[in-house]
Order: structure tokens, then sequence, then C-alpha cells
């Protein structure tokens, strides 16, 4: 993976001369969730200014994608704005609110601190991938019938960092639970229903009564 990542041409530097700013993207990895790999930056040569654009492919919700990107575009830019998938949310843009959590290769991963040149190649899943036609999945459902949504802004990356957590483990602890779901913030604080709608997600799919 890092030897083609290598071979686009992509590097850190690249991506501050394109952006024209002084920062590059944070590494976020808390609770599961992975920004920028600082030993895939190692591996990356520089690339000249001139070269800042690049095309991807990569399944989104099970569709097949090829999108032509600059390399100082981050993946929640391309979800939201090429692919026209809003139920991702753009909150602090810095990788500390998790509004923009998405699954990416089986994982939950914060899309704002993603370039979207990373994701070349990979399987991503956003909230409105979850559902089969009008049926909500179980994870979606939960949240609805607890109530687990006030404002509703930090929903859809909630929604994701449960789902990604109970693929990992479908029956957690309420602890295990608690640790999977801290790098998602709710400004209206609703955590209790959060984490009960958790639980009963996990319940459902394991075919438990509530």
């Amino acid at each position: 993976m890092a030897q083609e990542k290598a071979r686009r041409g992509v590097s850190r530097r690249g991506f501050l001369i394109g952006a024209g700013t002084g920062t590059a993207a944070a590494a976020a990895v808390t609770s599961g969730l992975i920004g920028l790999g600082a030993a895939e930056a190692k591996v990356l040569p520089q690339v000249a200014p001139e070269q800042d654009r690049a095309t991807i492919r990569l399944r989104v919700n099970g569709v097949p994608q090829t999108v032509e990107v600059e390399h100082r575009d981050t993946l929640l830019e391309v979800l939201r704005d090429k692919l026209g998938l809003t139920g991702t949310k753009l909150g602090c843009d810095r990788a500390e609110c998790g509004a923009c959590t998405v699954i990416m290769d089986g994982d939950a991963v914060y899309s704002c601190s993603q370039l979207a040149v990373f994701a070349d190649g990979a399987e991503v899943t956003t909230v409105e991938g979850l559902a089969r036609g009008d049926d909500l999945s179980p994870v979606q459902q939960a949240f609805a019938d607890l109530d687990a949504g006030q404002c509703n802004y930090c929903i859809p990356g909630q929604i994701m960092a449960a789902t990604a957590l109970l693929q990992h483990n479908p029956a957690p602890t309420v602890d295990e639970m608690r640790r999977g779901m801290s790098g998602n913030l709710c400004r209206c604080a609703n955590y209790n229903h959060i984490q009960a709608a958790v639980l009963e997600a996990s319940r459902r799919l394991r075919g438990e009564a509530s």
C-alpha cells in the first residue's frame, strides 16, 4: 500500500504547496479513528507544485467511482462536494468531533483528515450506504427508536462509529462501547440515549430480545 502511494507522487510537502497553508492534515488516531499515518508519509517522495491533481478510483457504498482530485482535497470534500453524499457532516474540520466519520476498508475514520488520494482503491461506506431501500440498518433503527438525536448534526458520524464498533465487536461491554464511541462528540450532550442505542443495536444484531 505504501509503495503504491509512493508511485502516485504525493507527499505532505506537496499537500502544503497545493493548499497554500502552513499546516498539514493532522493525524487523528483515537478510539479506532484513523488519520494520516506518519509511517506512510515518510516513504512518500516530494512532488512538484504543478503536479497537483490526480485521478482516484474507489468504491463508495458499493458503487465504483472515478474522481479527479487535487492533492489537497480531503475525502470529506470528495464525498460531499463531488459525489453529493452530504450525510457525512463537516464539523470541526480538524479531526476532533467525529461528525465526518465514515468507514474505510472496515475501519472508522475521520474523513476530514484523510487526503482523498490516500483513499485510492479503498472501499468507503457513508451513512447513506447503510439502509436497504426503505429499511434502516439495525444501528440506524435503534438510534431512531431510542431518540438518540436532538439537533441530529452529529448523528450520522455517531451511527458510522457505532456500526464500525459493532462490526469489530458485536457484543461490547458498556466500557468497551464508551471507549469505542469516545471519538464522537455530541454538542447536545445526549450521550445517555446514544449509548443506549448502541447497546440496543448490539442486541438486535445478535438476535436478542430488547
